[in-house]
C-alpha cells in the first residue's frame, strides 16, 4: 500500500490550491485518506483506541488547516472520531457483559483475573444506551476506554503470552470494526443524493411551481426523482450570478424534459408570489441551524418568508457541522480572484488612462 503520509500531502496540496470542489468529493476523499492512515496505524500494546484517535487528530487537523472554508473536512474527521470512541466503547461493553461483571466487582472487589474498568467508560455507556440518538450525542466526546493494567505479580509466561495474544486480538478487532464503520460511513456518503431524492415525492407534488438557484448536484437528483414518479411541474431557476450556475442547471433540467425557465436574480422577489416552494442546496448547516449557502440564497429567503412561501433546504448528513457562525475558526468568506467577474484584458482597458508626455515640463534644481 502507498504510504499515508504521501497521501496526506497530496491532498492537503490539493486542498490548499482548491484542485478539489464540492463537500460531496472532499468529504468522500477526507474518509478515504482516513480509512488509509487507521487501516495503517501500528497499534501500541496498550490504550490502542487513544493512540488511533491521536492519529486520526494529527492528520484532520492538518487537513482542516488547508482549506478552513471547506467545512466538510472537519465534519469527517469528527465522525470518524466518534467511531473510533463508539466501537471501542462497544467493545468494551461486550467484554463486560462477557465477564459478568457485578456492581461489587466494578466497584473495586473484582477478580484479579478481570482487568478493572474505569468508572467513566461505564458512566458513557449508560449515557449512550439511556439517550436518544441526536446531532448533539453524536458529535460528542465519549470517554475512551482505559483497562488496568494485568496484575504482574501472579501468573506465568504462558498467562502473559495468553494476555498479550489476547490483546493482540482485540487489537485487530477494533481496527477492523473501526474500518468496517468507515466503509460504511463512505458508502452514505456516495448515496446521499440517492436517499435524499426518495423522498421527493412527499414534497413536491402535481402542478406545482418549484424555484431554485444556481446549481446543486442534490437538488437536481431531487427533481430527477420526482420527474420519474410521473409529477409534472414546473422550474424557475435563477441565474445565480457571478457565475450564473443556474444556466448549467436549466441546460440539465430541459435534457431530462423538466419545464424550465432561467430568471435573473433580480427577478426573484417577483416571481415568488408564483411559486408554490423554494428548493435550495447549501454548503454546510451550522449548529443554530443556519446555512453557508451560495451568493444570492438569502434574497430568495427573504422574499420566501415576506410570501409565506415553503423554503427547503436539501443537503447530506456530511455537511451537519457543529461550529456556529460566529466562532473566529470559520471562515464564511474566500478570497479568490476576480478573473470569474472581470477578465484581465477588460480591467487593463479600464485602467488605461490615456496619459500623454507632450507638455509635460521637466524641472531641474541645482543646489
Amino acid at each position: 500500500m502507498p504510504d499515508v503520509q504521501a497521501l496526506v500531502n497530496d491532498f492537503v496540496l490539493k486542498l490548499k490550491r482548491r484542485k478539489i470542489e464540492g463537500s460531496h468529493a472532499t468529504a468522500k476523499q477526507t474518509a478515504e485518506i482516513l480509512r488509509s492512515v487507521v487501516s495503517q496505524h501500528r497499534m501500541p500494546y496498550t490504550n490502542q483506541a487513544a493512540s488511533l484517535i491521536d492519529a486520526v487528530r494529527a492528520v484532520g487537523e492538518q487537513m482542516i488547516a488547508a482549506n478552513p472554508v471547506e467545512l466538510a473536512v472537519g465534519n469527517i474527521v469528527r465522525r470518524v472520531l466518534h467511531i473510533i470512541r463508539e466501537e471501542d466503547l462497544s467493545s468494551t461493553t461486550t467484554a463486560i457483559e462477557g465477564l459478568g461483571l457485578s456492581d461489587d466487582d466494578v466497584d473495586g472487589d473484582e477478580n484479579e483475573d478481570h482487568p478493572a474498568l474505569s468508572a467513566a467508560v461505564l458512566a458513557a455507556a449508560a449515557r449512550s444506551t439511556l439517550r436518544a440518538p441526536s446531532l448533539q450525542t453524536l458529535l460528542e466526546d465519549i470517554p475512551v476506554s482505559a483497562a488496568a493494567p494485568p496484575n504482574s505479580s501472579s501468573g506465568g509466561d504462558s498467562e502473559g503470552r495468553s494476555k498479550s495474544a489476547e490483546k493482540s486480538s482485540r487489537s485487530r478487532k477494533l481496527k477492523h470494526d473501526v474500518i468496517e464503520a468507515m466503509n460504511e460511513l463512505i458508502q452514505d456518503i456516495d448515496t446521499c443524493h440517492e436517499q435524499i431524492s426518495e423522498q421527493a415525492v412527499e414534497h413536491i407534488h402535481q402542478n406545482e411551481v418549484i424555484l431554485t438557484l444556481g446549481r446543486s448536484r442534490t437538488v437536481k437528483e431531487f427533481l430527477y426523482a420526482a420527474k420519474e414518479k410521473k409529477r409534472s411541474f414546473r422550474v424557475f431557476v435563477a441565474e445565480g450570478a457571478p457565475r450564473y450556475q443556474g444556466h448549467v442547471l436549466a441546460k440539465e433540467l430541459v435534457a431530462k424534459g423538466l419545464q424550465t425557465t432561467v430568471i435573473t436574480d433580480s427577478a426573484v422577489f417577483a416571481m415568488i408570489s408564483r411559486v408554490n416552494m423554494v428548493i435550495v442546496g447549501a454548503h454546510a448547516i451550522m449548529a443554530n441551524g443556519g446555512v453557508v449557502a451560495p451568493v444570492g440564497i438569502n434574497m430568495v429567503a427573504l422574499a420566501a418568508q415576506k410570501h409565506a412561501v415553503p423554503f427547503v433546504v436539501v443537503a447530506g448528513s456530511h455537511k451537519l457541522c457543529p461550529l456556529y457562525p460566529h466562532n473566529p475558526e470559520v471562515l464564511l468568506n474566500e478570497l479568490k480572484s476576480p478573473s470569474d467577474l472581470l477578465d484581465f484584458g477588460e480591467f487593463s482597458d479600464c485602467m488605461d488612462f490615456g496619459i500623454q508626455e507632450e507638455g509635460i515640463i521637466h524641472h531641474t534644481y541645482t543646489g
